[in-house]
């Protein structure tokens, strides 16, 4: 599990997904928005899923979206929350999917990068 806290410029695609989380985020009034990038390019994009029955983070629920898509893997994961760290559950989900290498953003509301991560 390797993170970096230095503020790196995200490439285009990147960038791409954290604003698709962003907007998530903003769109649904939910604490998380989350987006994932397939191998073939397609994105899925959720925020956080609160029912009394089930809940799922942003990221699970948007690994989830790309699973039940036919996803085979993952290239990136981006979240937006006012957390300052990645949950184990959100690592793990996208590491099923992606592999122990796949980047993971963690960025705040106002889309400014706070962490670059991988999923293992």
């Amino acid at each position: 599990m390797t993170d970096s806290t230095e503020p790196a410029p995200l490439d285009p695609e990147d960038r791409k997904i954290v604003t698709l989380a962003r907007s998530a985020r903003a769109r649904n009034a939910v604490q998380e928005g989350a987006a994932v990038r397939d191998e073939t390019g397609r994105t899925y994009v959720a925020g956080t899923v609160a029912l009394d029955s089930l809940r799922l983070s942003a990221l699970q629920t948007a690994v989830a979206m790309a699973v039940a898509s036919g996803a085979k893997s993952l290239e990136a994961a981006a979240v937006v929350s006012e957390a300052e760290t990645l949950a184990d559950a959100d690592r793990a989900a996208v590491k099923d999917l992606g592999g122990a290498g796949t980047p993971v953003l963690l960025a705040g509301p106002d889309g400014v990068l706070r962490l670059r991560a991988t999923a293992g």
